[in-house]
């Protein structure tokens, strides 16, 4: 984690910022602005952006410019993403995003406490560092990624800690999904609580 980044949030390790489509859980299909932080120490060995992890690589932005970068777009949602963006504190961010009108949605693992102001928090839990509690009451989505058969019993964990109203998703590991994808299909029909979530930015070729 950068040790240049103020407490308050007025600056931020800006990995990249594009404009696309949702790809992935309930709002799949959705535009959106999105903001990948750099920074990250929860380790997923199978991570597909493996260069976020290291904050120190990714150059200090003003939150007032990225905002600036996102009104510039049609749809007014905009993703905050990672790395893991709850290293930092994203009060400041969330709340000049929404005075323009933006609403503001979090991609975590929540392995940090929340901060910012969400109109949808997506919780995607990983064994190599542990959400907390307090994240998993205010999701509104559980996103568990499938790499192995041993992953629907630890999703089922968090699956008793989430809200009623939080929506359950289960979504294979990209590069194992020949293998899994038939077995979620199998345990969501038994478990029908629980949908599938596919990557498909990857099948539409998008970022």
């Amino acid at each position: 984690m950068s040790t240049q980044v103020p407490e308050d949030g007025t600056l931020l390790p800006l990995m990249e910022e594009f404009y696309t489509i949702q790809g992935e859980g309930y709002n799949t299909g959705k535009a959106a602005y999105f903001i990948r932080l750099g920074g990250c120490d929860v380790g997923c060995h199978w991570c597909d952006v493996k260069e976020s992890w290291d904050a120190e690589l990714h150059p200090l932005t003003t939150a007032d410019q990225i905002v600036e970068s996102a009104l510039k777009h049609p749809a007014k949602t905009v993703v905050v993403t990672g790395g893991e963006p709850l290293i930092y504190n994203l009060d400041y961010l969330t709340t000049r995003l929404k005075e323009n009108g933006i609403k503001t949605f979090i991609e975590t693992s929540g392995a940090y406490p929340l901060s910012g102001h969400w109109d949808w928090i997506c919780l995607s839990p990983k064994k190599f560092k542990a959400p907390q509690p307090s994240i998993a009451k205010e999701a509104h989505e559980l996103k568990v990624i499938v790499f192995n058969k041993s992953d629907f019993a630890w999703g089922e964990q968090y699956a008793e800690l989430v809200g009623p109203d939080c929506k359950l998703y289960l979504q294979p590991e990209w590069s194992k999904a020949k293998e899994v994808t038939p077995l979620i299909i199998d345990y969501v029909m038994n478990n029908p609580k629980w949908e599938i979530s596919l990557q498909t930015h990857k099948y539409l070729n998008i970022p």
